[in-house]
């Protein structure tokens, strides 16, 4: 079986598509549209993984990927590595969706190769491919959240997140057709909870409980602190902290960031930034002692015994070796003199 995957993007919006060809024949495209944040490369990932995700689903055991980023490619084969915090996510997101193939394959092509994948990306409608088969219209689905974040599968029967948790710690039994990996995943999850009841408590460092909540309690909890009685609109980062304080806790909170960013009042009461975006010159310094920074302290309140009430500063860039001395004031000959003799 074959996939074909590409991104596209302009100064609007970002699209994403691929397309599965079966070995008698048919193919199934499949566009998607990108609402969040994106680069370039995010946009390839996320079109990779749309592609694996419709080959799982298919219950796809062989599969050759084919795709004109070059970059990717050699990131999923591990013959190069990245630090970027924005791609890491994804990458081990894609490792472990490939190791549900008995064989995969990747294989990179020029982009004017792709072109049958790039349109449904741009366009996000139909297309003739190649070989004359018509192609019904497509639909666009509408992505709010990064491809990774969907790695924990949604409840079919609507229970919790903690009730496998729950069941391990009641009767201290594994559960039921689960593999050695699930088994040694699940007792770490449970080494943090204490069950109390029918309530479940999280342990923390300093040795407090906070209770595990469900996804409507969350809910609930994240209006009426961030938006209720005394809520203050606080941003992204300082709420997950608050909803700790308040003793609660569920495995998403770092996802809070996203809600704050839909808030209506949010966007319509705060501050807008005025600066023009420039691009951040970095000070660095190329050998030792080619840079150094100087301040002057004072005047300081009590006074040294000789009577010196200002301290002059000097802090090598590379180093950081610093030089200080005192003096009663700070003239043009004081730096001079202080230049002379600590940094020449």
């Amino acid at each position: 079986m074959e996939n074909v995957f590409d991104r596209a993007a302009n100064f609007k919006e970002v699209g994403i598509g691929a397309v599965l060809f079966l070995e008698y024949g048919q193919h199934y495209p499949a566009p998607a549209k990108i609402r969040f944040p994106c680069t370039n490369n995010m946009a390839e990932y996320e079109a990779y993984i749309l592609e694996i995700r419709m080959a799982v689903d298919m219950n796809v055991k062989e599969l050759l990927v084919i795709g004109d980023s070059d970059l990717l490619i050699h990131q999923v084969l591990g013959e190069w590595f990245t630090k970027n915090v924005k791609i890491l996510p994804y990458l081990h997101w894609v490792k472990e969706l490939c190791s549900k193939f008995t064989k995969i394959e990747l294989k990179h092509i020029p982009r004017i190769q792709n072109e049958f994948v790039d349109t449904p990306a741009i366009l996000s409608s139909m297309i003739q491919h190649p070989d004359k088969n018509y192609i019904e219209p497509i639909e666009v689905d509408i992505r709010d959240q990064h491809a990774y974040c969907f790695h924990v599968d949604e409840e079919l029967d609507g229970k919790p997140w903690y009730h496998d948790i729950r069941k391990f710690l009641a009767p201290r039994e594994y559960l039921e057709n689960a593999t050695n990996g699930q088994n040694i995943a699940l007792r770490r999850l449970a080494n943090h909870i204490f069950l109390n009841g029918e309530v479940l408590y999280r342990r923390t460092p300093d040795l407090g409980l906070l209770i595990c909540v469900d996804v409507a309690k969350a809910t609930r909890l994240l209006e009426e602190i961030h938006a209720g009685t005394c809520g203050y609109h606080m941003n992204g980062f300082t709420l997950p902290k608050k909803i700790l304080i308040a003793g609660y806790f569920w495995m998403t909170m770092s996802d809070n960031i996203y809600y704050v960013q839909k808030c209506h009042q949010c966007q319509i009461h705060g501050n807008i930034i005025w600066v023009a975006p420039n691009e951040l010159n970095v000070i660095g310094s190329p050998w030792p002692f080619a840079a150094w920074g100087m301040d002057v302290i004072g005047p300081i309140k009590h006074a040294t015994s000789n009577g010196h009430l200002f301290i002059l500063v000097a802090i090598n860039y590379f180093t950081k070796w610093v030089e200080e001395s005192t003096y009663k004031a700070v003239t043009k000959k004081v730096v001079t003199d202080f230049v002379r003799n600590n940094i020449n």
